[in-house]
């Protein structure tokens, strides 16, 4: 999440707060040990039952306006809403049941995510595989300590959460401050400050570009629109990872980056790799020996016809062509290829971060302060975003994980209006439609009574 705030907001921004965000840091930490160290005894001082009550507001609320987000967005406001209810009504429900089930409920998510991580750094080897495997056996240690009962017979299940994230945080915040201070320029592209595409200041977008709009386009081919035989369905497997036909042939995607200003950022083997499942465990390791030549198609045209449209298009309206340039004219010089580490996929996440720096500054910017920060800190998609990019680090990037980390990208980049704000202009526009038709049935009930004979002018009969 660090090296992604860093992208989004820009060095220069976060250079001259970087004593600020440290500060903050070395206050979550803090606080993040007291509430921990308060919950060891099973004597919480922690107001656990105002907490759950505010976080059964916040998933109501979230589910109240769920529906006007796009897409992915809609979804994820979904899932977090529920999470949100379903913890607050177990710690209200209280006793040892809520407890129990809430640490199991913790517990396995560390769990397995551990477990994945430690798992995908012994297969891919990529560089630094071992400090993945020390934070995947972190992460189990933590499930042990949530399913265990010692200390508190799972009294401070809520407190351990709310501390561990203050810690997580403030340990991030720490390492943000730490490389900004020492960075003369952000890792995602090298150069000097862009003077930036548009004037996006205090803009917010309700959807995707409309076809007439200038923006960058993230290509995807998924495993199963990309195969050429009818696959055999994988949950999971063949969204994330590859596709199997019938015959045992594997699909694995594509990915492509595309922009206005003509850069076109597809790389590809120069010689198609065998990927038949005996071949396929090899090949997946992050090692030199399966680095193979690459090249780099010309244009999006010439890859569709000489294989088949993308099945997924994510458009950003707010990227800078300037940094996307610098980036694409170094990263060419080498066409090497490999599966894992240097592929179609990473190729692109790697362009689009270089694309969207200081995105986020550029929109909320404008006068200083700390606008920027605390709006890409509230929404979402950021932690949806920073999951997908160590999922694919820890892995490997695929053209699944691209579809998704460019989806939440966008919306960090594009900004929407908050839920609350886009129920608040429809419910204005439902009001005003009412109104404009009750003033029609109003009209045609005037008109029509007016053409009606009184009763009192008709002539009196003998």
């Amino acid at each position: 999440m660090v090296r992604l705030v860093m992208i989004l907001l820009g060095v220069d921004y976060l250079r001259s707060r970087w004593r600020s965000v440290m500060t903050l840091g070395v206050l979550s930490i803090a606080l993040g040990v007291v509430i921990f160290s308060d919950a060891l005894d099973g004597a919480l001082y922690f107001p656990i039952t105002p907490f759950a009550a505010l976080m059964l507001l916040g998933g109501l609320a979230t589910l109240a306006v769920a529906w006007t987000g796009m897409g992915g967005q809609r979804m994820l406001r979904y899932v977090k809403g529920a999470t949100f209810c379903l913890s607050a009504l177990l710690v209200l429900i209280g006793g040892e049941h809520g407890n129990f089930a809430l640490s199991m409920i913790f517990g396995t998510l560390f769990l397995v995510d551990g477990a994945l991580q430690i798992i995908a750094a012994k297969v891919v080897r990529y560089r630094h595989w071992k400090i993945a495997i020390a934070g995947g056996v972190l992460e189990i240690a933590i499930a042990v300590f949530f399913y265990q009962p010692y200390p508190d017979h799972y009294a401070g299940t809520v407190a351990y959460c709310v501390a561990f994230g203050l810690f997580f945080g403030g340990w991030n915040m720490l390492l943000l401050a730490t490389r900004v201070r020492r960075m003369a320029a952000n890792p995602a592209v090298d150069g000097a400050a862009s003077k930036g595409p548009a004037p996006f200041a205090g803009a917010l977008w309700d959807g995707p570009p409309e076809p007439h709009e200038t923006a960058l386009t993230v290509h995807v081919w998924t495993p199963v629109g990309s195969s050429k035989m009818e696959p055999r369905r994988q949950l999971i497997v063949d969204r994330y990872i590859a596709a199997v036909d019938r015959h045992g042939a594997i699909s694995t995607g594509h990915a492509a980056l595309e922009t206005p200003e003509g850069i076109y950022i597809s790389l590809y083997p120069a010689v198609e790799i065998e990927r038949s499942p005996e071949e396929f465990a090899r090949i997946l390791r992050a090692t030199r020996d399966n680095d193979v030549p690459g090249l780099y198609q010309p244009d999006y045209e010439t890859e569709a016809r000489a294989w088949c449209p993308s099945t997924r298009q994510v458009r950003i309206r707010n990227y800078d062509p300037e940094r996307l340039a610098r980036f694409w004219e170094a990263y060419r010089r080498d066409t090497t290829y490999n599966l894992t580490y240097r592929n179609c996929s990473s190729t692109v996440a790697r362009a689009l971060e270089a694309a969207i720096e200081g995105a986020s500054t550029r929109v909320w910017g404008r006068g200083g302060g700390w606008r920027p920060f605390w709006r890409i800190a509230t929404t979402p998609e950021l932690w949806v975003a920073a999951q997908v990019r160590k999922r694919a680090a820890t892995m490997a990037w695929t053209p699944g994980l691209t579809l998704d980390y460019a989806r939440a990208l966008s919306m960090l980049a594009d900004p929407r209006p908050s839920g609350w704000v886009r129920m608040a202009r429809l419910a204005i526009r439902q009001m005003a439609r009412s109104r404009r038709r009750w003033k029609a049935e109003e009209a045609v009930a005037a008109h029509v009574g007016d053409d009606e004979p009184d009763a009192r002018d008709a002539p009196l009969t003998p």
